[in-house]
């Protein structure tokens, strides 16, 4: 597993967060208050609003300036919200819609530069796992397995899981707002187009949810949760045909597949006006909620689900159960999810047959000298330190394709893995620092670099600087060298590292002459010269 990571006292006062969730759909604000003593959070303040960030243009598949406009006045008021409250730390996360539009990263940084609001973008499998992590936060699992389903705007999520981990994450392009736009034209919803609707979800869900009955064991009976609006509305909406005080909370509301085929039945025969006259459909939910219907109803049917149970968290609440992972405020039944990266990170070297034993060397000679020049030659910190450990681990997974280039198709390989638990910048960074072990140092003319923001080219430079040094120490990839301590002298500007040989008689001649070789870059990033002493 990943190097031990330096002692970190774990605080003990009440400590406000704010997580907001920028959908397709909706953008959502919780604030929650953190007792890291027992660890848990209670909910002190949500808000919501339905901005449509998935309105992108029809030709060029761009976020529209409208939508834009929408999307900022709402975080602005996330941000004001969740300030008033005392929040000192404010996790957002975009999905589907900013995920795939080609403006995307444009609109994340035009939020970074108005508002100072850093937002990280996830892939579709990261996205499926903080909601089970939300869920896992707000729901009792017993021995049984359970399915999870959320439908977004532009996506649905599909996870199996029981209480110890996720078995399959899955990320499906089917989503209300995607799925209304692309099908239904007609008012009310056309027998033919609800035909044809139908038949493109099973379609595209179907590899999805064969996956997840591959992987349930004989034997085991799992239940089905759904979480986030349109299936909270669907349950709403059934539970005001039995009763006029629906329940409140809805978390742990069942309702039959039976219920809901009559409800979707009962939606598409009515035109819009209609539809939005129910209690508690917002107008804009009246707009999606056909689409989102027919998508639960299939997945329930194909998976042969009877009834499903609703669960209020999901992925607002998966972000603040992520970040208490990170900053080790849990370590009691969700332990085993602080491991995720490392778990990501060797299934992927696995994958590409990466040589384990040379790669954790290198990983660990990366990070020690990481913490023995902190404070020192750089000013970088735990997330820097992880991911330099990743990219150290997977630096030579581009052999898989080819020796020759290997450093770029490492950058490929890395790039397009899907590391569970990392943001979509973070991957970008490991991937940046594995392609930079050799050959040339970073160049702003490189497709991959240049897109970069200075203070993120300024972490490739630096750490893809240090793993060049670890990959010189074990350049026989052999362990002659067991340990590296590292001296640094400001004043003669010279650092020198005194390498331990793993056996005393050994003179490591071609790691010393490596690191010559390899030594250059680092000493013109730092400005000063390195010294390798054997002994």
């Amino acid at each position: 597993m990943a190097a031990s990571l330096p002692p970190q006292s774990v605080p003990t006062k009440p400590i406000i967060l704010g997580a907001i969730d920028i959908g397709t759909n909706s953008i959502h604000l919780v604030v929650v208050k953190i007792e890291p003593q027992f660890p848990s959070f209670s909910i002190i303040a949500k808000e919501k609003d339905t901005v449509r960030l998935g309105d992108r243009d029809l030709h060029t598949g761009n976020l529209t300036p409208e939508a834009i406009a929408r999307a900022l006045a709402t975080l602005r008021r996330c941000q004001d919200l969740a300030l008033s409250f005392g929040a000192k730390h404010l996790l957002a996360v975009a999905t589907s819609a900013t995920r795939e539009a080609p403006n995307g990263q444009e609109f994340i940084q035009q939020v970074e530069r108005e508002l100072g609001l850093q937002i990280d973008l996830i892939s579709g499998p990261e996205e499926a796992r903080r909601i089970y992590l939300g869920v896992l936060s707000g729901w009792e699992f017993n021995e049984q397995p359970q399915v999870i389903i959320d439908i977004g705007g532009g996506s649905t999520e599909l996870i199996l899981c029981d209480r110890h981990d996720t078995r399959y994450l899955s990320s499906t392009k089917v989503g209300a707002v995607r799925l209304t736009q692309e099908f239904i034209h007609s008012d009310p919803v056309s027998p033919a187009e609800l035909t044809y609707l139908r038949a493109y979800v099973r379609g595209m869900l179907e590899r999805s949810i064969e996956q997840i009955r591959s992987q349930i064991q004989p034997g085991e009976t799992p239940c089905l949760i759904g979480t986030s609006g349109t299936i909270e509305t669907l349950a709403l909406l059934q539970a005001r045909t039995v009763s006029e005080e629906p329940p409140s909370p809805l978390n742990g509301y069942t309702i039959s597949r039976e219920q809901l085929n009559q409800l979707t039945e009962q939606l598409a025969q009515l035109p819009y006006g209609d539809r939005a006259l129910f209690p508690g459909m917002s107008e804009r939910r009246a707009e999606i909620i056909v689409a989102g219907a027919v998508i639960l109803l299939e997945a329930m049917e194909m998976l042969g689900m009877a009834e499903i149970s609703i669960c209020e968290r999901a992925l607002r609440e998966g972000i603040i159960v992520d970040w208490m992972l990170t900053h080790r405020l849990i370590a009691d039944k969700l332990h085993y999810q602080s491991e995720v990266r490392d778990r990501s990170v060797y299934s992927i070297a696995q994958k590409y047959q990466v040589n384990m034993d040379y790669s954790e060397r290198v990983a660990k000679f990366a990070v020690d000298l990481f913490d023995q020049l902190q404070g020192k030659l750089h000013f970088w910190n735990e997330q820097e330190r992880d991911i330099l450990w990743a990219a150290g681990m997977l630096h030579n997974s581009g052999l898989y394709i080819s020796h020759a280039a290997h450093h770029k198709h490492s950058y490929y390989l890395i790039r397009h893995a899907e590391l569970l638990g990392y943001t979509e910048l973070e991957v970008e960074l490991i991937a940046n620092i594995a392609r930079y072990h050799r050959k040339s140092k970073p160049k702003k003319k490189h497709p991959n670099y240049h897109p970069l923001t200075k203070p993120n080219r300024q972490r490739v430079d630096q750490l893809s600087a240090i793993l060049r040094l670890a990959v010189a120490l074990d350049r026989r990839q052999i362990g002659a060298i067991s340990q590296v301590n590292a001296a640094y002298n400001p004043h003669h500007q010279i650092l020198q590292l005194h390498l331990t040989p793993t056996d005393p008689t050994d003179p490591c001649e071609l790691e010393c002459w490596s690191l010559n070789y390899k030594k250059d870059v680092f000493e013109e990033e730092f400005h000063l010269r390195v010294e390798g002493l054997v002994g």
